[in-house]
């Protein structure tokens, strides 16, 4: 279907862009404060994991898409470490790396697609509670989560065309995660203003 590869192109291009603007506020701070180091990384693994469902079920472009945002969040993860933030915070990813690989090689294609559907909400799910729990948030890319929302209704939309059940699962956990840690994010600034404003006054 025409619109099903206008939306696949759609969503590579914004999976290309996604990390982007986390990776850049990363080099230009070089800091980490309000980064979940762990995120990062899950999503990178969950993202060369979709490479492989992708490339499985003769998906192109949701196959490239993963692929160039795994690498960025490659980098992020790389760069967060640099900046402050820890190993010791790695909790989900290795856990889910065990999972997604136990699952491709027990379950086949069917078990991979079955795990990925629930990834994002597993990867997100770091960042979400950071997001919540600390009060700096001011190197978290209020730019990548914000194109993760729009990423995430692109890709459900197009999963709904495709009637593959994995992709529209794992696309609804990622808007609706994404969509959270974006109105944290803009919440905590809002606040950090308020703030600024009154000390100004004072």
């Amino acid at each position: 279907m025409i619109i099903t590869s206008i939306l696949g192109t759609f969503g590579t291009m914004l999976g290309l862009v996604r990390a982007m603007p986390q990776l850049i506020r990363l080099l230009r701070a070089q800091e980490a404060y309000g980064v979940s180091v762990d995120t990062a990384a899950t999503s990178a693994i969950c993202s060369f994991s979709w490479v492989v469902y992708g490339s499985l079920t003769h998906q192109f472009f949701f196959a490239l898409s993963s692929g160039l945002t795994g690498f960025i969040f490659t980098l992020v993860t790389f760069f967060a470490l640099r900046f402050g933030r820890h190993v010791k915070e790695f909790k989900i990813a290795p856990v889910w790396f065990s999972v997604l690989l136990l699952a491709g090689v027990v379950a086949g294609q069917n078990g991979l697609g079955l795990v990925l559907a629930i990834s994002v909400l597993v990867s997100n799910l770091p960042q979400l509670w950071l997001a919540y729990k600390e009060s700096n948030l001011s190197d978290l890319s209020l730019g990548t989560w914000s194109i993760s929302t729009v990423e995430g209704a692109t890709w459900l939309t197009y999963a709904l065309l495709r009637q593959d059940v994995a992709i529209v699962v794992s696309a609804f956990f990622q808007t609706l995660t994404s969509g959270l840690i974006v109105v944290l994010k803009v919440g905590r600034q809002a606040k950090f203003q308020r703030q600024a404003g009154k000390g100004i006054g004072l």
